[in-house]
């Protein structure tokens, strides 16, 4: 009972009981803590590993980016240097055309003067095949007469030449001929071939029927040879 009256007890009894209460407060709090540490932990990591999740999508998403950026960046050289190449080229492509221009104004130019060289040739091939069929023409009359007057015949031998043969030049033998062949060129001008028996003269009367264009005159003095000759070769 001594004890219990003792005027400390109260108190050390009331700083037991704080001892007991701050200990048990303290431990309670560590168990809060301790809990509230856990899920603190548990929902940082959550939120850590969705973090971490994002930012490696973003990452990939980036990467991903980056290489397309980098495939356009190469493709876009490339046009770059594909362009810069064709223009290079254009100085010589316009040069090239150029040429091919004025190679066809050359062209049409020589085709113009070929066409007008072609229609100048049928115009002078169609004076000429009118002078030749009025030669022909003048011929046929020249037969006609020679015929009846020198018993002249005139034959038309293939190749566009003319043989005419003489008769009556050799009285014993009336139907013994004496011929030559005549031809009218490509430029129209006239020219004896042949001559049986030949004529020492046929040259010099070819080139005056070609000065004088008078046939007429022309059998005329080809009779007058072969007469010469058959004279000349009866003498003998």
């Amino acid at each position: 009972m001594a004890s219990i009256k003792d005027p400390d007890v109260g108190e050390k009894f009331n700083s037991k009981l704080e001892e007991i209460r701050t200990k048990l407060l303290t431990q309670a709090m560590g168990e809060v803590m301790n809990e509230a540490t856990t899920e603190f932990s548990q929902a940082h990591k959550q939120y850590m590993k969705s973090v971490l999740d994002t930012c490696s999508k973003k990452c990939r998403e980036d990467e991903t980016m980056f290489e397309t950026i980098q495939a356009y960046m190469e493709d876009l050289k490339l046009k770059r240097t594909t362009i810069k190449e064709m223009l290079a080229e254009v100085p010589e492509i316009e040069e090239d055309i150029g040429d091919k221009q004025n190679n066809k104004e050359y062209l049409l130019k020589k085709i113009e003067k070929l066409r007008l060289e072609q229609a100048k040739g049928r115009e002078l091939v169609d004076l000429q095949n009118k002078a030749n069929k009025a030669r022909l023409k003048n011929l046929n009359k020249i037969k006609e007469i020679f015929q009846e007057r020198l018993s002249l015949e005139i034959r038309k031998i293939q190749g566009e030449k003319l043989q005419f043969i003489f008769r009556n030049i050799n009285h014993k033998n009336p139907e013994s001929a004496y011929t030559f062949l005549l031809r009218i060129n490509e430029h129209g001008v006239y020219q004896i071939i042949t001559c049986d028996p030949p004529l020492q003269h046929a040259a010099q009367l070819e080139r005056k029927l070609q000065e004088t264009n008078n046939f007429s005159a022309f059998l005329a003095n080809i009779r007058k040879e072969f007469v010469a000759l058959h004279n000349a070769t009866k003498t003998v």
